[in-house]
């Protein structure tokens, strides 16, 4: 079980592959608990959960993961097709550096596929590839 997080960089950055590990523009693997040490947590679902409609999404991310208090929310199906898509929002302050929690309510159809991804978007308004991130946990379909 791995959880891929995709940080982003600059498409014009040619460089060994360890000079891209000590800059951090990379993909990391993590394992449960699914997070990006010291940005988002997820609380559930935990990775390779077997998931039924409706979804709730629970967890903490630190105030800049969030922009107007709420960040996108996207569950695929195994083919890579968005299934569900909402904000999840804020619960308390999000205009601080702390952890702030957060909840989503994704409604959706059992897709074809017995497995899919849940993805957590930092919100990016600037649409800058140095500002986005993404959580993503891989999950199972009851």
């Amino acid at each position: 079980m791995e959880v891929r997080i995709v940080r982003h960089c600059h498409a014009s950055i040619m460089v060994p592959l360890l000079a891209l590990l000590l800059m951090g523009c990379h993909r990391e693997v993590v394992h449960a608990p699914a997070a990006i040490v010291d940005r988002i947590e997820l609380r559930t679902p935990l990775p390779e959960a077997l998931l039924s409609s409706p979804l709730t999404v629970e967890g903490k991310a630190r105030g800049p993961w969030f922009f107007e208090a709420s960040f996108p929310v996207y569950l695929l199906d195994a083919k890579g097709d968005t299934i569900a898509a909402t904000p999840a929002h804020a619960i308390g302050e999000w205009m601080t550096t702390e952890f702030v929690p957060f909840k989503a309510t994704l409604s959706f159809s059992l897709p074809a596929s017995k497995t899919g991804t849940l993805i957590l978007s930092k919100d990016n308004p600037s649409g800058l590839p140095e500002h986005a991130a993404e959580l993503r946990v891989p999950v199972r379909f009851q």
